[in-house]
């Protein structure tokens, strides 16, 4: 009797579809000098703020230029903060197949929109950790009625983020438009992660890691100040600043 091989070996692979850890880095120059120089400003204050992230690199700005980009240095500039070069999106067909022998796996082009106070060198648009799957099929609100523990995290896409209960230190609670957290935020909120700027987070309790509106962010490495930390308060974008006022 012949055996069953093809049985045995379907249960040796599935295949799914997953949503992958990313930091989008949006280059504004071919030079890879230029990009570890405007890293070590950008992350002067936090230099622990990557921990070997995967990352995309956006060729957007540079698709008019002529002339080939040194990948293999780019990257290398990358690494040395921590993160890991995966992908490349947004260049010309040059371009793209010159990231393609480097090493760099093809990513469909951004859907948002950009604003003049969008574009940042260095956007974080998802991080994923131990990740609950919380799928948005459009606009709209989720709500999270549970604590959020160290190493978890949930990503509004498309939506606003209602949380009911703790955000802890070590999680991470991320939206394409407005966060409000109605208890203790210590963990990290990335609101308009997207590149809306008109978002804002909003808590009762202000005590986090990092608070993050457009890619434009504030770490614990600069303390908060008293008439916020532990108080109801919101944070907002005036410009490029980040404006983090007691809630009244």
């Amino acid at each position: 009797m012949a055996a069953d091989t093809a049985g045995t070996a379907r249960t040796r692979l599935e295949l799914k579809s997953a949503s992958l850890p990313v930091v989008a880095v949006l280059l504004r120059s071919p030079d890879p000098a230029q990009l570890a120089a405007d890293l070590a400003d950008r992350l002067a204050d936090d230099p622990g703020f990557f921990d070997h992230d995967a990352v995309l690199i956006d060729l957007t700005l540079l698709r008019e230029l002529d002339g080939a980009l040194d990948f293999p240095a780019l990257c290398a500039a990358l690494r040395a903060h921590c993160t890991l070069p995966v992908a490349v999106r947004g260049g010309n067909p040059a371009q793209m197949a010159a990231a393609a022998e480097a090493g760099l796996a093809p990513a469909p082009d951004a859907a948002f929109q950009r604003t003049e106070a969008a574009p940042r060198e260095v956007v974080r648009e998802v991080q994923v950790e131990v990740p609950i799957e919380v799928p948005v099929p459009g606009p709209g609100t989720l709500v999270i009625d549970k604590p959020l523990r160290s190493g978890q995290q949930v990503y509004a896409r498309g939506a606003d983020l209602v949380v009911l209960a703790v955000v802890s230190f070590g999680a991470e609670v991320i939206a394409d438009g407005n966060i409000h957290v109605y208890a203790p935020l210590r963990g990290r909120a990335i609101a308009g992660a997207r590149g809306n700027t008109a978002a804002r987070i909003f808590t009762t309790c202000l005590e986090p890691q990092l608070v993050s509106i457009a890619g434009i962010y504030r770490t614990t490495e600069v303390a908060m100040p008293p008439e916020v930390l532990g108080k109801p308060a919101q944070v907002r974008l005036d410009g490029e600043k980040l404006l983090i006022e007691p809630l009244k």
